[in-house]
């Protein structure tokens, strides 16, 4: 019996009619909540990220601003950009596409967003937070994506073995930190594996859940997941297909493989991809709502 696909993009779409309603209703107060997007250069995968988020902001009501920069500016550039930014009220959300050039310095600029209007919860104090299960707080939005996948699946990770295949500052070592909090939809019994790991399928069959993000395309075959496993794939690799002529988007999973062994598969593209878009949302949303407590 082939595994049961988990519809990325119609979970998406009910959480971001979910935030709709909300800004709706801040619209009703005479509130606008304000998303600034900063593109430095003209990397054409970054320009589709961002033309998809700036879609999406237009579809659940949210402004967005979108800031280009050249491809030639300089990290002072870039700061000067994020310091007004930073003082603008009508933004809530501020977010700086990745990967910038290579002459940004892309800590610097993490840094310098200010951790109250950090949507993608990249900054020291918002790790932090999420690390030690501080709350309200923002989460980092494919880790928290993931996480509302299984929920919405109704696949509780409670006494379940959670096995990450990657170690990522964005997701491999978020999405340990959010599955092994102790609260509702979360207290799995944690393992992350990585490229320094020796036999990853030793540890990948005994997997309740896994999830690959690892940057390598169908590196997880079917005789490495445990029968009736939940696989979760976070990849999106561009590799070249013989048959289209052309590259088509492949995940970190060999899926054909993998869907005959396991219980509930994400696919690629349709899965992770709209999720994460869908929790950044619903971070501005949530970035609005702190800065009315403050007031």
């Amino acid at each position: 019996m082939k595994a049961q696909i988990i519809d990325g993009k119609a979970i998406a779409n009910q959480i971001n009619r979910e935030t709709a309603e909300l800004v709706a209703r801040a619209a009703a107060d005479g509130d606008k909540i304000g998303l600034a997007v900063v593109l430095v250069g003209s990397d054409p995968a970054s320009c589709v990220y961002v033309r998809n988020k700036v879609r999406a902001c237009a579809e659940v009501g949210i402004v967005s601003r979108q800031i280009t920069l050249p491809e030639t500016c300089a990290t002072a550039d870039v700061l000067r950009v994020i310091g007004e930014l930073n003082a603008d009220p009508a933004i809530h959300g501020i977010l700086v596409q990745s990967p910038p050039p290579p002459q940004i310095d892309e800590a610097a600029v993490i840094l310098a967003i200010s951790p109250d209007k950090d949507v993608d919860c990249f900054s020291e104090r918002n790790v932090g937070r999420v690390l030690i299960g501080e709350k309200p707080g923002f989460k980092p939005c494919t880790p928290w994506g993931v996480m509302e996948l299984l929920r919405r699946s109704h696949v509780d990770p409670a006494g379940k073995h959670a096995v990450i295949i990657g170690r990522s500052n964005i997701v491999g070592k978020p999405m340990a930190a959010l599955l092994l909090q102790k609260a509702a939809g979360a207290n799995a019994t944690v393992t992350v594996v990585h490229s320094g790991t020796p036999d990853i399928a030793r540890f990948t069959r005994d997997a309740d859940i896994l999830i690959a993000a690892i940057g390598k395309p169908r590196f997880v075959r079917g005789d490495m997941i445990k029968p009736g496993a939940v696989v979760i794939d976070v990849g999106i690799n561009r590799v070249f297909d013989p048959e289209l002529g052309k590259n088509r988007l492949v995940g970190d999973v060999n899926f054909a493989e993998a869907s005959e062994v396991a219980s509930l598969i994400t696919p690629v593209p349709g899965g992770v991809g709209p999720m994460t878009i869908a929790m950044l949302l619903r971070n501005t949303l949530s970035s609005y709502f702190f800065s009315r407590e403050k007031k």
